[in-house]
């Protein structure tokens, strides 16, 4: 029996797993009159979140606005999977930020998961933190690709164990026969993602930040001070930060044409009984496979299984996201014919078109800056996001932040009506190499 549709769009938070088991809830207000501040944010997920929090704690006063409430897209609705690096073949850039570049931006990729796990113990966040994860292969050529990945980060010094597992200990790690190989790293994990969110902003309260919920902006006026309008107020600022990923649209329509919003979906089965819950991951791990069309998945603190995936470029939902998703799930535990599923939820992630999250400032407007475009690895660099607009704002380091500036992020063809249908057949494409 599947549970009724969760709304994907509505104003209130998804009616996600995630939704039914926070530990706190905010009282916040809108946004009622004018405020003045050194910088607003405009946004509440992780990277509105964390670049507020690492301004306060140098000092600058801040305002963010939410259109919706605190963790209400993707940072509240993602598989809660906290997985080192911050983009997908980070070497194609080697020619724009050269050998060196390259090997900064991994290592910030372990920086940023560092980042999560300081947030959540510098603030006592509750939030299920569990660490182990690992890569899956369905075929030879991802075994392949995982040897090159722990010799690469042996090279680096990854400080954290590392270990392969070949195809006869593969039920060491999960309960299927689907895989052929796999990568343990357990300095990656998991852990509830709105639970984090909300302790993220009531950390941010501590410092003194001014967060206010159903305040979206309506009009920007860009200058040397810059004022952001909502419905009932204003901001005054001196620096912008636009955190708004993939719901940006028409706030700034050249810089949200560089993103494609693409949908994830997840399910959330009933409370598993111990020993099933052992058997499908023995080790309580994230997991994630290779394809293009991944899966991914874990356990929650109370035993459920949250498999997700299928992400969805065309820009249709689908019309019942438990019975898309249930089949793909016992594809891969055929054990779980007949478990019910209690939540089924979906949203939006970001994905620019060279996979690297895309973070700097507009050509034109020096003071406004923007993180996005995170294409599945927005839990952890969403973190070093906040980090590096901070370093950058408050002037103290200059030089991790132009890193990632300096790469060119191309707009995708076809505009506003042809744009998703146009990646939906390109993706298609890279579905059809998944089966080889």
């Amino acid at each position: 029996m599947h549970t009724r549709q969760a709304a994907i769009h509505s104003e209130d938070h998804a009616a996600s797993y995630y939704a039914a088991s926070v530990n706190q809830r905010l009282a916040l207000s809108r946004l009622e009159g004018e405020q003045v501040a050194d910088v607003c944010i405009v946004g509440g997920g992780f990277s509105g979140l964390n670049t507020a929090i690492e301004l306060a704690e140098r000092g600058l006063s801040v305002v963010l606005l939410e259109a919706h409430r605190i963790g209400w897209g993707a940072s509240g609705r993602n598989g809660g999977q906290l997985i080192r690096g911050v983009g997908h073949d980070v070497e194609q850039f080697q020619s724009i930020i050269g050998a060196e570049g390259v090997d900064e931006l991994k290592r910030m990729g372990f920086e940023a998961v560092d980042i999560v796990r300081q947030r959540i113990e510098r603030h006592a966040i509750d939030c299920d933190l569990t660490w182990g994860y690992c890569d899956l292969a369905t075929k030879p050529r991802h075994v392949e690709g995982f040897d090159a990945d722990y010799a690469d980060l042996m090279r680096l010094g990854y400080p954290h164990p590392l270990r392969r597992v070949a195809k006869d200990a593969m039920r060491e790690v999960i309960g299927s026969d689907r895989y052929v190989g796999g990568l343990v790293d357990m300095g990656s994990g998991h852990l509830h993602p709105l639970n984090l969110a909300l302790g993220e902003a009531a950390a941010a309260q501590s410092l003194g930040v001014r967060l206010f919920e159903q305040s979206a902006v309506t009009r920007i006026d860009y200058g040397h001070e810059v004022r952001v309008h909502t419905a009932h107020g204003s901001v005054r600022a001196g620096q912008l930060v636009l955190a708004c990923n993939a719901y940006l649209r028409g706030l700034n329509p050249e810089l949200a044409g560089k993103v494609l919003p693409a949908g994830s979906y997840i399910i959330a089965t009933e409370p598993l009984p111990e020993a099933l819950a052992h058997e499908l991951l023995p080790q309580n791990m994230a997991v994630c496979d290779q394809r293009v069309a991944l899966d991914y998945f874990r356990l929650s603190a109370d035993r459920r299984l949250l498999f997700g995936g299928a992400c969805h470029y065309s820009g249709r939902d689908p019309q019942d996201i438990a019975a898309y998703m249930q089949p793909k799930m016992l594809e891969v535990f055929p054990q779980l014919r007949g478990i019910g599923i209690d939540f089924q939820w979906g949203g939006m992630i970001g994905i620019g078109a060279n996979r690297l999250p895309q973070i700097g400032r507009l050509p034109d407007q020096p003071n406004v800056y923007y993180a996005q475009a995170y294409a599945g690895h927005g839990l952890n660099a969403t973190h070093l996001a906040g980090r590096l607009l901070a370093e950058a704002i408050s002037g103290q380091v200059q030089g991790r932040f132009d890193l990632f500036a300096r790469v060119p992020h191309p707009t995708f063809p076809g505009g506003q009506r042809l744009r998703s249908p146009l990646l939906a057949l390109g993706m298609l494409w890279y579905r059809l190499k998944d089966q080889f």
